[in-house]
């Protein structure tokens, strides 16, 4: 079968998201057995939603009051760019027939970093794009049953703070990402109001959030502030390039 074929080579190249989406998706599952939820909430939540860092924050959601105002708009913030890799995946997706909206759903962040490039020659594309984003989702919804059935096994002390597994990886990326931007800074390859925006608008806008609104309510408005310090430095750069 084509479709067989075309997983077998696409399955190498996928390695790396399987020991990615294998942790956290364990660690998504385990919070969420913390919370009392039994593995069928938190498989149809990967199934459904499939978005790691919206998953995690809507852990807490859930074990609120019902406020589907601010799920919609916590959603549309915390997804925002993935509207960037729908821009850029325009063309590539053009024409892959019956696969297409599958792709439109399953293009994470970890997807997009393996199908932004062309497919191998001689491959069908669409096919080929299908099955780069079912095997990283089949990776993150085995992960999070794996998780929910270990921590029906675990003591509930042994629980806490496992949701703080992605806020972890958050500050991991941050982190190497600024270092690189003031290497490259230091380097001389870009300039200092390159490598000093992004985390200093992360983290004044977050500080600012958190004195403003508590930390029970702060990051609808961290994130709008994120978003919109972007939006304006994109703009601002647009200007400039057409004066």
């Amino acid at each position: 079968m084509p479709l067989l074929q075309t997983l077998k080579k696409v399955f190498p190249r996928t390695l790396p998201v399987l020991s990615g989406y294998l942790f956290l998706g364990i660690a998504y599952g385990i919070a969420m057995r913390a919370r009392g939820f039994g593995p069928v909430w938190p498989l149809m939540m990967s199934l459904f939603i499939y978005g790691g860092s919206m998953q995690f924050a809507l852990i807490d959601q859930l074990t609120r009051a019902f406020a589907p105002l601010t799920i919609l708009l916590l959603s549309v913030l915390i997804q925002a760019r993935h509207l960037f890799y729908g821009l850029s995946m325009l063309e590539a997706y053009r024409g892959t027939g019956k696969w297409k909206p599958y792709l439109v759903f399953s293009l994470t962040d970890e997807t997009y970093s393996l199908v932004v490039g062309m497919p191998p020659r001689g491959e069908n594309a669409g096919r080929w794009y299908a099955c780069v984003s079912l095997l990283d989702h089949v990776y993150w919804c085995t992960g999070t049953l794996l998780g929910s059935l270990l921590g029906s096994l675990l003591p509930t002390a042994y629980l806490a703070g496992i949701d703080f597994s992605m806020t972890a990886l958050f500050v991991v990326i941050c982190t190497e990402q600024s270092m690189d931007s003031f290497a490259k800074w230091k380097a001389g390859g870009i300039t200092a109001r390159e490598a000093l925006f992004a985390p200093l608008l992360g983290g004044l806008s977050t500080l600012f959030s958190l004195i403003a609104l508590g930390q029970s309510s702060f990051l609808l408005l961290a994130m709008a502030l994120i978003l919109t310090g972007f939006l304006t430095r994109w703009l601002t750069e647009e200007k400039e390039r057409r004066t």
